[in-house]
């Protein structure tokens, strides 16, 4: 099956990393990540089906159409290696106007990516590409509060907590960063 799309739109090229808009070929390396239990124990929804997952991804390339910007898939630039999701997306969580109406940050890393710097590096392209495409814009975080490492990565990209929340029931912490924070 063909990748619609594919030619106009945005890579990001990092030492490491090579970030895109998701792809159907991706769906079976993308959708073991969300299999993973490692890896979806701080994910407050249920273990997704293949049509479930299907659905998202679709979503995820949805996204690039409607509204210019969604989240990439990282890649490993030396063997091509799918890492995880990082970037900025509308997802209408309900969590109200001053949080659904911002760009919502978002990323996971598959197991094997976890500990080597590499979802602060796509973070960091991802925010610098949008705010060069998009212009700089308050965005916003839900993140499990026992996610150590994320909000570790949150608070290094320049998000604050702003409250708590229940998403699914599971509660969360919820982050905002404003349009001129600075990245640590």
């Amino acid at each position: 099956m063909a990748d619609p799309l594919t030619l106009t739109q945005p890579v990001i090229e990092t030492p490491r990393l090579l970030l895109r808009p998701h792809r159907l070929s991706d769906f079976h390396e993308w959708r073991a990540m969300f299999l993973d239990e490692g890896t979806r124990r701080f994910l407050s929804s249920p273990l997704p089906s293949e049509e479930e997952s299907w659905n998202r991804l679709l979503r995820y390339i949805g996204h690039w159409s409607a509204l210019g910007y969604g989240l990439f898939g990282v890649f490993d630039r030396a063997d091509g290696r799918f890492l995880g999701d990082v970037g900025l997306a509308d997802f209408h969580r309900g969590l109200g106007a001053e949080f659904d109406r911002c760009p919502e940050v978002a990323w996971i890393m598959a197991a094997a990516a976890h500990g080597h710097g590499y979802a602060t590096e796509a973070a960091r392209a991802a925010h610098d590409w949008f705010a060069r495409t998009h212009g700089p814009q308050r965005t916003v975080a839900i993140i499990d509060p026992d996610n150590h490492p994320s909000l570790r990565l949150a608070a290094r990209m320049g998000y604050h907590p702003t409250g708590e929340c229940t998403y699914r029931n599971a509660a969360c912490v919820m982050l905002a960063r404003p349009a001129t924070a600075a990245m640590a």
